[in-house]
């Protein structure tokens, strides 16, 4: 198994079905509580073990989720009230280093997870089928559709929660 991808790499199959949306939707709105799950228990020696070799620690993984998911949201939003936006892209390697990421308690960024993804969840349960047809422009990424955007964020979370899972399976800490 590939430890970078423990659930695969992303992969985009076209527009989403409502269902397939209502899918990514539930995903989303679950990442909260999934990742407390996944982290419960660690102390911080385990807090601060990479997943991988070379990999973020758990604890970045833990902090990286709201900062992605802030920028996905933002994009959403973005999407929803500019014609074709293009949006920033972040280096989130070097976000990932700053003292906000090395210092902070988890339970900061938990708190922060849970209540970003209730307004994200309000906002996309609020949009009509059209509404994730909208595009935003990705410098690195090219014209995304809110279709495609939702696709990768619920990905996204099942993701890194799967480097932490994964890790602990591996570690065998219970």
């Amino acid at each position: 198994m590939d430890l970078r991808y423990p659930i695969g790499q992303f992969k985009y199959e076209g527009e989403l079905s409502d269902e397939q949306r209502s899918r990514a939707i539930r995903e989303i709105a679950e990442v909260p509580v999934k990742l407390r799950a996944a982290i419960q228990g660690l102390n911080e020696e385990q807090l601060n073990t990479p997943y991988r070799p070379e990999g973020w620690t758990v604890r970045q993984v833990v902090h990286h989720l709201p900062d992605s998911h802030l920028q996905a949201y933002t994009r959403f939003k973005l999407g929803l009230t500019e014609e074709e936006p293009t949006v920033k892209p972040y280096d989130e390697v070097r976000w990932a280093n700053l003292a906000d990421t090395r210092d902070t308690p988890v339970d900061v960024s938990l708190g922060l997870l849970d209540f970003l993804h209730r307004r994200w969840v309000i906002l996309l349960g609020s949009l009509r089928p059209q509404d994730f047809a909208r595009r935003f422009l990705h410098p690195e990424l090219g014209a995304m559709t809110l279709n495609k955007n939702l696709a990768l964020y619920a990905w996204h979370g099942r993701h890194h929660i799967a480097h932490i899972t994964s890790l602990r399976e591996r570690m065998g800490w219970r």
